[in-house]
């Protein structure tokens, strides 16, 4: 049964979500502090809608894009990793850029 879209997840369905182990969501609360799920009696985790969104971006930063923990903490930081920047809300255009200049720029490389 699926959850509806602004429903609390808990810890083993958002890990699910993510195909991570239950203790890397835990590990990542330690090391964002932005990430804070709602914890109720016997520290059950539920994640809000905005956990949820950073939990992925977060995920994107580190297993996707190939950030360390440190650099994706200054992305954060940074503003980069606000939970509107999530990559399946990037129109598909600047995605096209983006990967255009990758190509060039390595093109470019081989070159030399």
């Amino acid at each position: 049964m699926k959850k509806a879209e602004g429903a609390f997840l808990t810890i083993s369905e958002l890990a699910g979500e993510l195909g991570l182990p239950q203790h890397i969501l835990r590990y990542w609360e330690t090391r964002f502090p932005q990430l804070r799920p709602l914890q109720r009696s016997g520290n059950r985790r539920y994640y809000r809608p905005d956990d949820v969104a950073l939990a992925r971006r977060i995920h994107h930063l580190l297993h996707v894009e190939g950030f360390t923990v440190k650099g994706a903490q200054k992305a954060l930081a940074d503003g980069e990793g606000a939970a509107g920047a999530a990559p399946a809300d990037a129109p598909a255009e600047h995605l096209v850029v983006r990967l255009e200049g990758i190509r060039a720029a390595l093109a470019a490389a081989l070159k030399l």
